[in-house]
């Protein structure tokens, strides 16, 4: 990545024209959509990718890498890498990334949040991004219906539950995992 340094009247002016324009600019960004309701995860040879887009997370799937990434080396629950796929929009930000923010928890995954973390041959689903993080930090998902063979390579498919869902079989979580993954 390239940087480049304005001149200092070069800066100002900038700052004047934007402070000129002032709501109308931050109010269109404050307004942009957020990214916050969904959120991948792949463990793979000691590194953590994370998508906030599924078509890039599709895509890190089938090709194995991914074309843009911010990268953070041993900042993982257990010294892992983490690395961030990004979309083409993305790349190009310094701050405002959604699978980071999440990450971080600078923003709170939304009320239809859906998650999957890919570890060792298991597929976990989340239906919240609390859940998710929780599952990060403990290692495991404690409250969980398991499906043994259920993922689109014949993977064990783990959906994460909760006290409120504990004792019903999560048809919702199924029928939406299935349907994010191409499986009748």
């Amino acid at each position: 990545m390239k940087l480049t340094f304005l001149p200092i009247a070069t800066s100002l002016m900038a700052i004047t024209l934007l402070t000129a324009c002032g709501s109308a600019t931050v109010k269109s960004e404050s307004t942009a959509s957020v990214n916050n309701d969904d959120l991948y995860e792949v463990h793979h040879e000691g590194r953590i990718y994370i998508f906030d887009d599924r078509d890039t997370y599709a895509e890190f799937l089938q090709v194995g890498e991914t074309s843009y990434r911010k990268v953070r080396i041993g900042a993982g629950p257990k010294g892992e890498t983490l690395v961030f796929g990004l979309t083409n929009e993305d790349k190009k930000k310094f701050s405002g990334i959604a699978s980071i923010d999440m990450y971080d928890g600078a923003l709170a995954g939304a009320e239809s949040f859906y998650g999957e973390m890919r570890v060792e041959g298991r597929i976990y689903v989340f239906g919240s991004l609390a859940e998710m993080n929780d599952a990060r930090l403990v290692g495991e998902v404690p409250l969980r219906y398991t499906d043994i063979g259920a993922g689109p390579k014949g993977e064990t498919v783990v959906y994460a539950l909760n006290s409120g869902n504990k004792k019903v079989k999560p048809e919702a979580m199924i029928k939406r995992f299935k349907k994010m993954n191409g499986i009748k």
